[in-house]
């Protein structure tokens, strides 16, 4: 499964088994599922970054994807449209090679204003509605703005957040593999 995002998938300033990507493994397989995860998180990646990057972390042929971007357009005011572009540039390609994917949305900083907040919001709302994408509203829902839950800089999670947006988004990740049919080697469940 195709990890593409920045550095909240990463796990910035954590140790790598505290990180989305480890402790998302590490759940799916106390609930019988073994992953590997092909690692396509980069810190202070934006979504023009992931599109760049696509390509070459499709190299390895996952069989389903988590796309977890945006965020860093959002702390950049990127236009909401060129994060819209990208976006859909990167979901186009994973549908076009038939990988089933999650998508996780983000929200603004709110100092960027209600218009900008909106519009950045609403992107995030019309990808999600695209036929054969999995919805994820806001990645860091119930963890963003609360300090026992983040690192002291306030942006990204501690080991107990991740542990909550893991738990948190679990279920659909389990809906993702079940639509990748958990063909491959990457995604077999485990025995008995």
């Amino acid at each position: 499964m195709l990890i593409l995002g920045d550095s909240l998938a990463a796990g910035y300033g954590l140790p790598h088994e505290q990180g989305f990507e480890a402790q998302l493994a590490a759940a799916l397989k106390a609930h019988g599922t073994d992953v590997t995860i092909l690692d396509g998180a980069v810190s202070g990646d934006t979504t023009a970054g992931g599109r760049a990057r696509l390509d070459w972390v499709l190299g390895d042929k996952p069989d389903a994807a988590i796309v977890e971007l945006g965020g860093n357009d959002g702390l950049r005011a990127i236009d909401p449209k060129d994060t819209e572009a990208n976006l859909t540039a990167i979901l186009e390609a994973l549908a076009a090679r038939h990988i089933p994917t999650l998508l996780t949305g983000m929200e603004a900083p709110p100092n960027l204003g209600a218009a900008y907040t909106s519009q950045f919001r609403a992107v995030f709302a019309r990808l999600g509605k695209r036929p054969g994408i999995l919805f994820d509203p806001f990645f860091l829902q119930g963890v963003a703005a609360n300090p026992e839950l983040n690192q002291a800089d306030g942006i990204h999670p501690n080991a107990e957040g991740v542990k909550r947006i893991v738990a948190r988004i679990l279920p659909e990740v389990q809906r993702l593999i079940r639509a990748s049919g958990g063909q491959g080697a990457a995604l077999d469940p485990l025995g008995p």
